[in-house]
């Protein structure tokens, strides 16, 4: 006999959406994409940082920009530390939990952060839609007056 707790436990089925399908500011998603390119980022450690001293220097972190897609479009992908590693060109991975980041408050770009979960898996079967880059489509965030008070 189930009991009510094992019903709540149960674990839901990833829905998978496409490239095409990613919006700004939005998060919770999963994908299936390839590496298209992958791009380290050089990064600059703080100097100047009174507290440096007391504690143990943190080591660099370390990451790139990798263009991923799959066959409705491509959006770049910022990948740290560990994921970098995971994120070779050619490779089919599966971003579970990915959001949306906004990147100079103009420009997607697709992030795993501590809650999601990188997995390389078996190489697909689709081609890579390199003419559509979301991440090349500038947006505008834009006021609109409250309609409510006329």
């Amino acid at each position: 006999m189930a009991t009510p707790t094992a019903q709540v436990n149960a674990k839901r089925k990833p829905v998978f959406v496409k490239v095409e399908d990613l919006k700004p500011g939005s998060t919770g998603h999963n994908l299936i994409v390839k590496v298209v390119e992958t791009t380290p980022v050089k990064t600059s450690s703080r100097p100047n940082n009174p507290r440096a001293l007391l504690s143990r220097p943190a080591p660099p972190a370390k990451i790139a920009e990798c263009v991923v897609g799959d066959e409705t479009g491509t959006i770049i992908f910022t990948a740290r530390n560990e994921q970098v590693d995971l994120m070779t060109k050619g490779a089919t991975v599966i971003l579970r939990n990915a959001k949306i980041v906004m990147f100079k408050r103009t420009t997607m770009r697709l992030a795993v952060d501590k809650w999601g979960r990188i997995e390389v898996t078996e190489p697909a079967k689709f081609s890579v839609n390199e003419d559509n880059n979301l991440s090349l489509v500038e947006y505008e965030l834009v006021t609109v007056p409250d309609q409510g008070t006329n």
